[in-house]
Order: C-alpha cells, then structure tokens, then sequence
C-alpha cells in the first residue's frame, strides 16, 4: 500500500468494488466449463473421456458445444457439480486439466455475480460475454 511523506498509509484506490459478504451455504452447486477450440478439441474429448470415467458419480457431463454458448467466449462442455464434491473435482481438475483452461464458477441463484464475482480459473482466465447474463 502507498504510503505518504509522513509515513502512515493511504486508503486504497477508490476502482475497487466492495461486494457484501455472502454465506457459502447459499452455493447450490458449481459448474466447472471446460474451454477448447478447433486445435484441442481431441484434447478437450480425450479430458472429458477421462472425467466421465475417472470423477464417474460426482458430475454431471454436459454437452460439447464447439460454438460460444451464453457468457463463454469459447467452445466449452460444462460439469455439474454438487457442493460436496466441489474439493475432490476441483483438485482432480488442477491437477489433470492438461493444456485447457477452465472456468468455474459457483451457483447461487445471481447468475451475473456468480460468473463475474465468484468465478474461478485453472490455466489462462477468458473475457466473458456478461451481457448474455444482463451484465
């Protein structure tokens, strides 16, 4: 933090939002989205192949989109992925992704702030289209 001739130390930029607390208990669930383009698409099927057998019961494998689907600026497929699980999933994902990027994000009934706010990234993070969420 920038401190002043005298030495004690300034406020912080006046550019960053202040969002409230919010519980975890209001998270529902998670969706991981698995992003890929035409020159990892086998990658990206390979990965998902893996997933449905490795993390089998604990998601839920969408569909391979190989278009931009809603806020994702790229080809995705989402996971579905229930609360309790999130740890085991998320882990295995850190840790496996390979070359993909994945976007996660909880779900909590805000949409825009879930995708905006609360997402997380494994690999390189994305621009979303926040206006598909009326952002």
């Amino acid at each position: 933090m920038p401190t002043s001739p005298a030495g004690s130390r300034s406020a912080p930029p006046d550019n960053r939002r202040v969002i409230p607390l919010r519980e975890p208990s209001l998270i529902a669930s998670w969706h991981a989205h698995v992003y890929f383009d035409a020159s990892s698409r086998e990658a990206a099927r390979a990965l998902r192949q893996t997933i449905e057998t490795t993390l089998s019961g604990q998601v839920v494998v969408g569909r391979f989109h190989e278009r931009p689907v809603g806020p994702h600026p790229m080809w995705s497929y989402q996971l579905a992925v229930a609360a309790a699980e999130f740890s085991v999933v998320v882990g295995w994902l850190a840790l496996n992704h390979g070359g993909l990027d994945v976007f996660i994000h909880p779900n909590t009934g805000d949409a825009l702030r879930d995708h905006r706010d609360s997402a997380i990234w494994i690999g390189r993070s994305h621009i979303l289209n926040l206006a598909a969420l009326g952002g």
